[in-house]
């Protein structure tokens, strides 16, 4: 995965973060998961997690919406999610990698997310690589 993927999905999360402040959360969790949303495009879109692992907002399936997703794992049984809160609980922000289902190719591949806590919502946006 090139440098520049990995800024792109960083440049998402903090594109996410500014409009949550100008919008307030309501209306930023409504966008987010707007799928012709502002924050949806080819495979990169925003989920947003509360401190405990519950979904606010998904890019690509209003489903997870409300979901506990604290104990999921990946194809190759990472508790990533765990990891996300691990992290953005202790340190605010980071990287994480995991396997995870490709909306555009409809496999499963390799997936870099960056995470950031903004308040009580951490928003994350990750970019799929091979």
């Amino acid at each position: 995965m090139s440098k520049r993927a990995k800024e792109d999905a960083k440049r998402w999360v903090e594109k996410a973060a500014a409009f949550y402040k100008t919008s307030g959360k309501r209306i930023a969790l409504a966008e987010y998961t707007n799928p012709n949303g502002q924050f949806v495009q080819d495979e990169m879109y925003i989920y947003v997690l509360n401190a405990r692992g519950t979904m606010l907002a998904h890019g690509v399936n209003e489903r997870f919406v409300g979901e506990d997703f604290s104990e999921l794992k990946d194809a190759d049984g990472k508790s990533f999610i765990r990891e996300i809160l691990d992290m953005a609980n202790s340190e605010g922000s980071g990287w994480v990698t995991y396997k995870w289902y490709n909306p555009v190719t409809k496999e499963v591949w390799p997936k870099t997310a960056y995470f950031r806590k903004v308040d009580d919502l951490i928003i994350c946006s990750g970019i799929y690589g091979e």
